[in-house]
């Protein structure tokens, strides 16, 4: 599967909103890479200040890849994960 055909897993949507930063940190992922999932499984927890949330897979698929792992600080913007779309 090319690259090109890969969601990316995003937080923008799921930002919290009273949130002033622009940067984050993965808390926890719930699914490993190779792990199918259906969109709106949470994939992983993040933390934006004080505030926790889930962010949820954006379509079904499999979980290729991980890119920001846990404690991994992000920015807002950044991609977490790929998954490959079914």
């Amino acid at each position: 599967m090319s690259a090109d055909s890969r969601v990316p897993v995003a937080v923008d949507d799921i930002w919290p909103e009273a949130a002033d930063a622009d940067e984050g940190v993965v808390i926890n992922w719930f699914a490993r890479e190779g792990t199918r999932v259906s969109a709106g499984d949470p994939l992983c927890e993040i933390q934006v200040e004080k505030a926790d949330a889930d962010v949820p897979a954006p379509v079904d698929g499999t979980l290729a890849e991980i890119v920001c792992a846990e404690d991994d600080e992000f920015e807002r913007g950044d991609t977490l994960g790929w998954i490959a779309p079914v």
